[in-house]
């Protein structure tokens, strides 16, 4: 196989992977898996570097001053490198897991988060007045979080149907119910119970944005009409996916403008999410009967 085909192996699938993944993160992260793929290094492992990285990246951005900020944005989108090449490792070495998939999901939370209060942290010293400084953060900090739950939940939606693979929302989650239960009173496990506890509240969580019926909601559709209905919209939701978000954090950061940052997030990615909304209930309208179980 070519290099190429090799790239693409290591993708989720080429329509729910964002641009700038695609262009930029994802083909750097190609290049150093390769580079580490004859070794004993875990995708596991990786998470927990990209994490560490956004660790550093969040003490950086909590000094405040134009140059610490500036190695904090860098160290920020080494940190997605790093979150990129996990995923890949996994798929190249056909070694992920369910386990995995939540381990990385709850780096990526962990990650933005502790970014979020380094920032707000180093500017409320310098700049703004402290409780509008902070409240933009938190508000910004919200807009990120709801963003990026309604793009998982499409993408994964997205991919049960057009993959044809075990539901997201039903059937996997009621394999991690049944393991929760089965290491609940294991002291050795309780990493995992951890991990697939908040991996449960987030799925409740995500399940009370979207609408409990809309997430039980079974279409009457072939993978090949999901697809073809569903292409364009899929797009579009990535524009204001995560990794979309935290670029353009890294951009702002460079040119010193966190205010646009604040106002892109705030106003114009939440209004662009309500619109994305309306009209994938307007797409899903289009489809036959659907069942509710």
């Amino acid at each position: 196989m070519n290099l190429f085909g090799e790239y693409k192996n290591s993708l989720k699938m080429p329509e729910v992977e964002e641009v700038l993944d695609l262009i930029f993160y994802r083909p750097i992260a190609f290049v150093l898996v390769k580079a580490i793929y004859s070794t004993n290094i875990t995708p596991n492992q990786l998470t927990v570097a990209s994490i560490l990285v956004s660790i550093a990246s969040a003490v950086f951005y909590a000094f405040g001053t134009p140059l610490f900020v500036v190695i904090g944005a860098w160290l920020f989108l080494v940190h997605l490198v790093f979150d990129c090449m996990d995923g890949q490792l996994a798929r190249m070495k056909k070694n992920g897991t369910a386990a995995g998939r939540i381990i990385d999901g709850v780096g990526d939370f962990v990650s933005t988060v502790v970014v979020f209060i380094g920032l707000a942290i180093g500017y409320q010293i310098v700049d703004y007045d402290p409780l509008i400084w902070w409240g933009l953060v938190v508000l910004t900090m919200l807009s990120n979080g709801i963003q990026s739950v309604l793009v998982d939940y499409y993408r994964n939606r997205f991919m049960d149907y057009v993959l044809q693979r075990k539901s997201t929302f039903t059937e996997e989650i009621d394999v991690f119910k049944a393991e929760f239960n089965r290491i609940k009173d294991d002291k050795s496990k309780w990493l995992e119970r951890i991990t697939i506890d908040l991996y449960l509240r987030y799925s409740a969580l995500q399940a009370n944005m979207i609408g409990n019926k809309e997430v039980q909601k079974a279409f009457v559709a072939t993978p090949e009409e999901y697809y073809k209905k569903n292409k364009l919209a899929m797009r579009l939701w990535l524009y204001i996916g995560p990794t979309t978000q935290v670029s353009a954090l890294i951009f702002f950061t460079f040119i010193n403008r966190f205010d646009f940052f604040f106002w892109l997030m705030i106003v114009v990615f939440n209004l662009v999410a309500l619109v994305m909304w309306l009209v994938q209930k307007t797409i899903d309208k289009k489809f036959t009967k659907t069942s509710i179980q």
